[in-house]
């Protein structure tokens, strides 16, 4: 199974936020930006922060996939 974070991406859009802005905003580190933009795991504490930060579930940021 993996992981697909297509709908953050989708949301970085609607809030005209850039990668980047992203990053610096939630004080993510470039090996979780690398992580989220291959779709690779990371953590669940980091899926939080990221929720907390947009006001929103778990389900509006990232899909689990079957491969």
């Amino acid at each position: 199974m993996k992981i697909s974070y297509k709908k953050l991406w989708v949301l970085l859009a609607e809030k005209e936020m850039s990668k980047a802005e992203f990053r610096d905003a939630l004080e993510l580190s470039t090996g979780t930006m690398t992580k989220l933009n291959k779709g690779e795991e990371v953590s669940l504490s980091t899926l939080l922060r990221i929720c907390a930060y947009f006001k929103c579930n778990i389900g509006d940021i990232c899909d689990a996939v079957l491969a």
